[in-house]
């Protein structure tokens, strides 16, 4: 049987982990005891300057910071290589990811773009659980958290492309979830909906049709809109021994906006 992930020696990849939710996150784990964390971005500035404030934080932690496109293959197994070179064996793959695409309505969405915000959308948790996967298998244990949205689960208008591409990582992490589950290996995946502080928040309810669209998911929080330390506290409870029966979970934290 496998034992039980803790903290303490356990070392975390977070991908998209230079602010938001990622950001949040490694701070969370670092204080759960986790000392070995490495986050990546596509901003070597941002991701410099997150590294520097997660080891303030954090003064006896090995944190490193990788800069890089997850939505590359290549670039991929390149963060992997450089995670486990700096801080060791991956044990835990937190995708956290996001874009800058705006929701809108299907007839205005031009069809040469749609092959590319597909990939844009999912790729980075695939190429990222596949790169970590093969050494998890080899040493029996891990976890991987993947962030979708509410988009995968409620029908809304404006969401027809984003919806389609969070339906895909939630029926890969639950299906990986199967797959993995002999090896000791654990998946889940996250579906927010609005997350308040965020960089992509900014972006989507900056103007235009999906400001109106998370305006109006907004009013229906009624129990407040996420934050980024609500999906990072999930988080390190489902890597942490407390859920180590759990897998292929499909959790959303979104102030009850939605309940499917």
């Amino acid at each position: 049987m496998t034992q039980p992930l803790h903290y303490a020696n356990a070392r975390a990849l977070i991908v998209g982990g230079t602010s938001g939710v990622g950001m949040a996150t490694a701070r969370r784990l670092g204080q759960a005891g986790c000392r070995h964390i490495a986050i990546v971005g596509r901003n070597a500035e941002r991701g410099r300057s997150a590294a520097e404030q997660l080891q303030s934080a954090l003064p006896d932690a090995v944190i490193a910071f990788i800069s890089a496109n997850a939505n590359d293959p290549a670039e991929a197994d390149r963060v992997v290589g450089e995670a486990e070179a700096a801080i060791g064996p991956i044990d835990i793959l937190v995708n956290s990811t996001s874009t800058g695409y705006l929701p809108d309505l299907f007839f205005r969405t031009a069809p040469q773009t749609i092959a590319g915000l597909l990939a844009e959308l999912t790729h980075a948790p695939i190429y990222m659980s596949r790169a970590v996967i093969d050494g998890m298998r080899a040493r029996g244990r891990g976890v991987i958290i993947n962030l979708a949205s509410d988009a995968a689960k409620v029908p809304t208008p404006g969401e027809t492309i984003v919806g389609a591409a969070m339906a895909a990582i939630v029926m890969f992490s639950r299906t990986l979830a199967l797959e993995a589950k002999r090896d000791g290996i654990r998946v889940h995946a996250l579906t927010p909906s609005l997350i308040a502080g965020t960089p992509t928040a900014e972006n989507v309810t900056r103007g235009g049709f999906s400001a109106k669209l998370f305006e109006s998911a907004a009013a229906q929080a009624h129990l407040g809109v996420a934050e980024p330390d609500d999906i990072a506290s999930t988080i390190c409870f489902l890597v942490g021994p407390e859920a180590a029966r759990m897998t292929g979970q499909v959790i959303s934290i979104n102030g009850g906006i939605s309940v499917a």
